[in-house]
């Protein structure tokens, strides 16, 4: 099976180095004028997956179908196969992260070959980056990703993540975990997620995997001020824009024009 780093680098050429969020935050389905509903929430996808096909990557927000429950997670299990159904890579932003035989059972949900298996998917490493490795080895197995938080926008995570161990912020040390596991194929499909808002990001230029770039627009980051990131090389920096695109719907067209907009503002990071 193709990793998933190929698949990535290659549809990165093909349809340009943007990451297109699904955010059904109540407040968005509510400007759209759908229920705050499980029947809100599907009417919100679809639009979504109309507009968002011929993309390299889109990134569904799990947290807001979680709050349907079985509803909710019905209704991702449908966005995730319709997408990736229409060619479009899936990150499911999913955030999971635990021990043992808990972060198998993670593993096996979320890479494995079950309804919620995306084409990559966000783990928390702040349990110490081997509890991932159930992860990582049923991603690597089932070709998919994985992208780890290593440097959020989050005010309160730099207490943790620029603590210092061992000379090295604990931010670099997950940057450098991840670069170790990319060592053994040519194309990495162990990718960390690093803020675009942050003014200090870790040293990322030996990562040989992607970067998932959220924070984009609405939250303050600049689509043009990304190029050298942490000294990593544009090809493997995939910027994601949720709400700033999201505000354009809810018509289709309207939609895919916004995501359209974003990715020609972004099209440097391919040249």
């Amino acid at each position: 099976m193709m990793s998933f780093g190929v698949r990535l680098a290659s549809a990165r050429v093909e349809r340009g180095p943007l990451c297109v969020g699904i955010d059904p935050h109540p407040d968005l389905l509510r400007a759209w004028d759908l229920p705050v509903s499980a029947d809100g929430l599907a009417r919100f996808s679809d639009i979504c997956i109309r507009a968002y096909a011929g993309f390299a990557a889109v990134k569904p927000q799990v947290a807001f179908f979680e709050a349907y429950g079985s509803a909710g997670f019905a209704v991702l299990e449908r966005t995730i196969a319709e997408l990736q159904a229409s060619g479009v890579l899936v990150i499911a932003d999913a955030k999971r992260g635990d021990i043992g035989s808990t972060m198998a059972a993670y593993a096996q949900a979320w890479a494995g070959d079950g309804p919620l298996s995306a084409d990559a998917v966000t783990a928390s490493p702040y349990l110490g980056f081997g509890s991932l490795q159930p992860l990582l080895d049923v991603a690597a197995v089932n070709g998919r990703g994985v992208f780890i938080l290593a440097a959020t926008s989050n005010p309160e995570g730099a207490s943790v993540q620029r603590a210092l161990a061992d000379g090295r912020t604990v931010a670099q040390s997950v940057v450098d975990a991840a670069a170790a596991v990319n060592r053994a194929e040519p194309v990495g499909s162990v990718g960390v997620v690093v803020g675009a808002t942050l003014a200090v990001v870790p040293d990322l230029s030996a990562l040989s995997g992607p970067v998932l770039i959220p924070g984009i627009g609405a939250q303050g980051g600049r689509p043009d001020a990304l190029a050298g990131l942490g000294g990593a090389g544009p090809e493997h920096l995939l910027p994601a824009v949720s709400r700033e695109i999201l505000k354009a719907g809810p018509g289709v067209a309207d939609l895919r024009s916004a995501g359209e907009r974003m990715r020609d503002r972004l099209a440097y990071l391919t040249a």
